[in-house]
């Protein structure tokens, strides 16, 4: 593997085919999220989006952490804020953030977040914003704020940590800024599996080959339906667009006869997107 080099501190390699593997690369501070590192990431997501060769993404880290959170000796720097006061310096720190965090839901492609070592802090919600999540045996989760006189509120956390593992778990682990394992992530939902760490890459290129194999604006509609349902107000509501989904491809596709014939003959279906 040749990985292409966005910054130094983000890799893009592509393992698979129609797999992408991104890499936060500055194992020496835990891959904390430095502007020099958040700013390509977030480049590097937007080209991806864009890469219709790309049908899944992981995203993981080098070295023993996936994610510090951040980096309070060395954040880096932050783009276009030349004349700016303090307040709105602030505010752009926190846009360029957020941004990531987003481009991460919005994705055309699912993201799948293995989880190599620590995820604190923002390095938490960073995992969190990914559809699937796997981590290896080795990693832990903290919400870290708390400990360090803040809020544990931060980068969509307290909206996306009780829809992963329920509002007691979630309120106990932020107001507490205890630790996670591995083991207990998968317990509670946080995290789908724990794998040994010499075979969580593996997993994750695994379960993204096979997510890449299905219909592309198949998979496209069920991450949006998924993650709109986490917004949805009505069961109602939900249903319909759910429905105009499925009539959308029913309709305007033969994936449906195709994998019926597929069965029958007891081979892989070729989905085409097309009738």
């Amino acid at each position: 593997m040749n990985p292409q080099d966005h910054s130094q501190f983000v890799l893009l390699d592509r393992p698979r085919p129609h797999v992408a593997l991104v890499t936060l690369n500055r194992p020496e501070r835990m891959n904390s999220m430095a502007f020099d590192v958040m700013v390509p990431l977030k480049a590097l997501l937007d080209e991806l989006n864009s890469d219709n060769s790309v049908r899944a993404i992981v995203l993981t880290g080098a070295g023993r952490g996936f994610s510090s959170g951040a980096d309070h000796r060395s954040a880096g720097s932050v783009p276009h804020v030349d004349g700016l006061t303090r307040p709105t310096y602030a505010l752009r720190s926190m846009e360029v953030l957020d941004e990531v965090i987003l481009a991460l839901r919005k994705m055309h492609q699912p993201v799948i977040a293995a989880v190599n070592g620590a995820a604190i802090g923002g390095g938490l919600c960073l995992a969190l914003a990914c559809d699937i999540r796997l981590a290896s045996t080795d990693a832990y989760f903290r919400a870290a704020g708390i400990n360090n006189g803040l809020t544990a509120s931060e980068l969509g956390l307290s909206f996306l940590l009780p829809r992963a593992i329920g509002t007691s778990r979630a309120f106990e682990l932020m107001l507490t800024g205890r630790d996670m394992s591995a083991e207990e992530a998968e317990r509670v939902g946080l995290v789908s599996r724990a794998v040994p760490a010499a075979d969580l890459l593996d997993c994750c290129l695994e379960m993204a080959e096979r997510i890449a194999s299905f219909s592309r604006p198949g998979v496209e509609l069920t991450k949006r339906t998924l993650w709109s349902g986490l917004d949805a107000t009505s069961l109602e509501g939900h249903m319909q667009a759910e429905g105009l989904g499925q009539l959308y491809l029913r309709l305007l596709t033969g994936n449906f006869e195709e994998a019926v014939a597929a069965r029958a003959q007891r081979r892989a279906p070729v989905f085409t997107d097309d009738k």
